[in-house]
């Protein structure tokens, strides 16, 4: 007798929206925090050029399960990065159940209406819900960087050096800088590589090519105007030469033409 398969209960992803939102409408609370996560996100991009296995996005919605999704309880960090997944994947959420992976690394820059939730209520999901290796905060009003790294199943906190917080996933650090980007002057959270220069995004990247091509053409006029400039004294000195031989041929001539029996 054939055994029959055995009976499987309901799918737990079925009763999921397929049209799940991926914004809430409400814009990031200033300009600087929208300027921020576009410049971690290009720094990022800047540094991994060329890299297929992660992915990085801000402020948008990441669904970790069945339940959430149903209650439209959404969740954006403002920044997060993940490990060893597709980069050029068209994504307008992260769903676990379509990438099978969380962030790595979560970045919130707070303010006044997300600072407590951003330490409290968002600080236990990403520690128990996600699992997240590495947490990030940074507040612009103090600013005050905070670093937490789950060991163990809970968040420790890391330790500053030199004003930075070394990050194991990114194998880099984050501190603040202060100058300009997109338009604004101001004091930013930045990524600096392990021997502490600093990430370069994209624009900067280009500015430091074209800042290298100018110094290598320069270089290169300069070389040139010395070569020509060398050339020119190198005829001077074998017209000078060949000045003095004409003389010195046309001085004997004279002295023989002066005194015949010379000849």
């Amino acid at each position: 007798m054939t055994a029959m398969p055995p009976k499987l209960g309901p799918d737990p992803l079925a009763s999921i929206p397929t049209d799940l939102p991926y914004s809430d409408g409400i814009p990031m609370d200033s300009p600087w925090h929208r300027s921020q996560m576009n410049l971690l996100i290009q720094s990022l991009e800047s540094r991994w050029k060329g890299r297929k296995d992660f992915y990085c996005g801000g402020n948008m919605f990441i669904y970790y399960n069945a339940e959430q999704a149903r209650n439209r309880d959404f969740l954006g960090p403002d920044f997060f990065a993940v490990l060893d997944t597709d980069h050029d994947r068209h994504r307008d959420y992260w769903a676990i159940w379509d990438e099978g992976s969380l962030p790595n690394v979560i970045v919130e820059l707070l303010s006044p209406t997300t600072a407590n939730f951003d330490r409290n209520e968002k600080r236990q999901i990403y520690e128990r819900q996600f699992r997240t290796p590495e947490y990030f905060l940074y507040d612009p009003s103090s600013d005050t960087l905070e670093g937490y790294r789950r060991v163990k199943q809970h968040f420790q906190p890391l330790d500053h050096e030199n004003g930075r917080l070394w990050s194991e996933e990114l194998e880099c650090w984050l501190g603040t800088w202060q100058g300009e980007f997109d338009g604004h002057t101001d004091t930013w959270m930045r990524f600096f590589e392990p021997d502490g220069a600093l990430v370069l995004h994209g624009e900067e990247r280009e500015a430091q090519r074209a800042e290298a091509e100018r110094q290598r053409a320069a270089a290169e006029k300069q070389k040139a105007k010395a070569e020509k400039q060398r050339a020119e004294a190198e005829k001077q000195r074998a017209d000078a030469a060949e000045s003095e031989i004409a003389r010195l041929k046309a001085e004997l001539e004279r002295l023989r033409n002066s005194n015949p029996d010379a000849k």
